[in-house]
């Protein structure tokens, strides 16, 4: 309402004054809209930049790791090496990603977190087939095992294998609502699930 009476203010001292008014009246008024929308562009970077947190991801899924794990397999028959709850290239929509090894064949499988159906599939190129084998040969725990096992520790975001070093294991991420990013260790004879000391390491030293 205030705004139309200065609208109509202006105008009246226009058609008295020249346009000079009006011009100045449509240029405040232009800055005005261009703040308005710089904020509201911000507010929405912020609210996007929440929404991508891990938060948002752990919640927008109904499907959990293990749960899309077999899924993937189910559709592309082999051994899970990896799964990660992430975004969809450059969109905003979350999807499980699972890498299968079929044969010497790498599969990286999209899965819908919301419903477990999969989405699509497209072949790999890996160079880490020959590590990948030698570093499973003899292991009794699978990452959908190794994804239950993490699951105790909080929501399961991730879970891959760590085929180098001396002491090869599965390594998960897990998440808590309102609290921080964990990483996990399980071991692949026993399924046990400890702390991830090199990561906590590495971040240490990162900060």
């Amino acid at each position: 309402m205030k705004r139309n009476i200065v609208i109509a203010a202006v105008t009246a001292a226009a058609l008295i004054g020249g346009g000079t008014a009006t011009a100045l009246a449509t240029t405040g008024d232009d800055q005005g809209s261009a703040r308005q929308a710089a904020n509201t562009r911000l507010s929405d970077d912020d609210v996007r930049d929440d929404e991508d947190g891990p938060d948002a991801r752990a919640a927008s899924a109904d499907v959990t790791a293990p749960e899309a794990i077999a899924s993937a397999l189910k559709h592309t028959p082999g051994t899970a090496v990896s799964a990660e709850l992430d975004d969809e290239d450059d969109s905003d929509k979350v999807i499980w990603k699972v890498d299968v090894l079929s044969g010497d064949a790498w599969h990286s499988v999209s899965v819908d977190p919301s419903n477990g159906k999969v989405l699509g599939s497209h072949a790999d190129d890996e160079d880490d087939t020959a590590q990948v084998r030698a570093a499973l040969k003899g292991s009794s725990v699978t990452a959908e095992e190794a994804a239950e096992a993490a699951a105790g520790k909080g929501t399961v975001t991730s879970v891959d294998l760590d085929e180098d070093g001396k002491n090869k294991s599965w390594e998960a991420e897990t998440h808590k609502s309102g609290g921080a990013e964990q990483d996990w260790k399980i071991d692949l004879g026993t399924g046990k699930v400890t702390a991830d000391r090199d990561q906590d390491d590495d971040s240490d030293d990162q900060d």
